[in-house]
C-alpha cells in the first residue's frame, strides 16, 4: 500500500489556524476582564474600552509594515516573535496599579504582537492556493472564531477562580506554547520548495521563488484596492463594539454578567461557522458579491441589536452577527488575492487593515462615551449600521476581478 503524503499547504493552514486561535483568544477575552477592571481601577466605559480599541488600532495597522517584512523573510519570525509579545504584554498587565499602564500592557502588547503575527499567517495561507483558496482560508481564520468561542469563557472562569493578574499570567504562558506550535508549522509560498499552488505538479520549467501578481504600488494604485479599503474602514466603525460592549449591555438589562460572557462565545460559534458557511457561498455567488452582503448582513443585525432587549434577542444577535463577521474576515483576503496574486501580498492585506484601524480605534471608545454621556448606545450602535450599508453599495460599485484583470492585461 502506497503512502500518501498530505499536500504541505495543510500544515501552513493548521499552522495560521493556532497563531489566529492563540491571538485573538486573548484579544476577545477583553470582555471577560471588562468588570474587573472597571472595579479596580475606577474607570468609565470610554475609559475601559479604549483598551481594546488600543489593541484593535494596532494589530489591524502594523498588519502593512509586518506583511512587508513577511513579503521579505517569510511568515515564521513573525508569527513567533508576535505571539511572544502578546505573552509579554499579558505579563506587564499583571502588574498593573493604574489603567494606563493596561493600556501598554495590554493595549501595545496584544495590539503589536497580533499585529505582526496576523497578517504574515493568512498571507502565507493564501499563497498555498488557488482553487482550494476559499475553503483553506475559511480554515484558517476559523482560528479567530474559536480564540473567541474560548478565550472569553477560559478567562471569565479564571478570573472567578484566580483573580484577573493571575489569568492575565496563564494566558501568557498558553500563548507562548501557540507561538511555539504555529511557528513550527507556518512555511514560505511553496515555489520556495520546488512546489506548486494546491499540490498541483510543478511546471516543466521549475517553479518560480516569485509569485504572480501585483506589487504593492500596483495595487494601490487601483480602484479595487481603494473600494475594499474604504469599505472595510467604515464597517469596523461598529463591527467590533459587540465585542466590548455587549456583556455590559447585557448587564444593564438586568441579564447577569455570565450571561453577557455566553453572548460573547455565541459571537465566537457564529463566527466559526460564518467562516465555513460564507466560504462555500463565495463558490457560486462569486467572492465580491458574497463580500457585499457581509457588509449589508452585519448592517442589519446591528440595527436588531439597538431595539433587541431580552435574552432570546441577544442570543440572535450574537449568533447571526458574528456568522456575519466570520464571513467577512473569511473572505476579505481571498478577494484580495483574486485581485491582486499572490507577488505581494501579505503587504497588500496589511495595508487593506490599515483601514480597519482607524474603525477599530473609534468604534468602542465612540460607544462607550456615548452610554457614559447618554446612557444608551443606541446612537452609536445605528451609526455604525448606517455605515456598514455604505460599504456595501461601495462594494457592489467594484468590478468582478476576473472582468477587472482581463481589461488590465487588454
Amino acid at each position: 500500500m502506497t503512502f500518501v503524503r498530505p499536500f504541505a499547504g495543510w500544515w501552513v493552514v493548521a499552522g495560521a489556524f493556532l497563531c489566529m486561535m492563540t491571538g485573538y483568544a486573548v484579544a476577545y477575552s477583553f470582555a471577560a476582564f471588562f468588570g474587573a477592571l472597571e472595579t479596580e481601577f475606577g474607570a468609565r466605559r470610554g475609559e475601559t474600552s479604549l483598551v481594546f480599541s488600543i489593541s484593535a488600532f494596532l494589530y489591524f495597522q502594523l498588519g502593512f509594515p509586518a506583511g512587508l517584512i513577511a513579503d521579505r523573510t517569510g511568515p515564521r519570525p513573525l508569527v513567533v516573535g508576535g505571539l511572544l509579545l502578546v505573552a509579554l504584554g499579558l505579563a506587564a498587565a499583571s502588574q498593573a496599579t493604574a489603567l494606563w499602564q493596561i493600556y501598554l500592557g495590554y493595549g501595545l502588547g496584544v495590539g503589536v504582537g497580533v499585529g505582526l503575527s496576523y497578517v504574515p499567517s493568512i498571507a502565507a495561507v493564501q499563497r498555498w492556493f488557488i482553487r482550494r483558496r476559499g475553503a483553506a482560508s475559511g480554515l484558517a481564520v476559523a482560528g479567530i472564531g474559536v480564540g473567541t468561542l474560548v478565550g472569553a469563557p477560559l478567562a471569565h472562569e479564571l478570573i472567578s477562580a484566580l483573580g484577573w493578574r493571575q489569568t492575565y499570567l496563564v494566558l501568557a504562558t498558553l500563548t507562548v506554547v501557540g507561538a511555539i506550535a504555529s511557528g513550527i508549522l507556518v512555511r514560505p509560498s511553496p515555489e520556495h520548495y520546488g512546489l506548486a499552488p494546491d499540490g498541483d505538479t510543478p511546471s516543466p520549467g521549475g517553479a518560480s521563488a516569485i509569485p504572480a501578481g501585483h506589487t504593492l504600488g500596483q495595487a494601490m494604485r487601483s480602484l479595487p484596492f481603494w473600494a475594499i479599503y474604504v469599505g472595510a474602514l467604515m464597517m469596523s466603525f461598529g463591527l467590533f463594539v459587540p465585542f466590548v460592549h455587549l456583556a455590559p449591555y447585557a448587564t444593564d438589562l438586568g441579564l447577569g454578567e455570565g450571561f453577557g460572557v455566553l453572548l460573547i462565545v455565541l459571537l465566537g460559534v457564529g463566527s466559526t461557522v460564518g467562516r465555513f458557511l460564507f466560504a462555500s457561498v463565495t463558490n457560486w455567488l462569486g467572492r465580491r458579491l458574497s463580500f457585499s452582503l457581509m457588509y449589508v448582513g452585519a448592517g442589519v443585525m446591528l440595527v436588531i441589536w439597538s431595539v433587541s432587549t431580552s435574552g432570546p434577542a441577544l442570543i440572535v444577535f450574537a449568533l447571526v452577527f458574528g456568522a456575519f463577521y466570520g464571513g467577512f474576515v473569511a473572505i476579505a483576503p481571498s478577494l484580495a488575492a483574486d485581485y491582486f496574486g499572490g507577488r505581494a501580498l501579505g503587504s497588500i492585506i496589511g495595508a487593506l487593515y490599515s483601514g480597519v484601524a482607524f474603525g477599530a480605534l473609534l468604534g468602542a471608545p465612540v460607544a462607550g462615551y456615548a452610554y457614559d454621556f447618554f446612557g444608551s448606545y443606541t446612537g452609536a450602535i445605528l451609526a455604525g449600521a448606517a455605515l456598514c450599508l455604505v460599504s456595501f453599495a461601495i462594494t457592489l460599485a467594484m468590478p468582478e476581478p476576473g472582468r477587472w484583470l482581463a481589461a488590465r492585461r487588454g
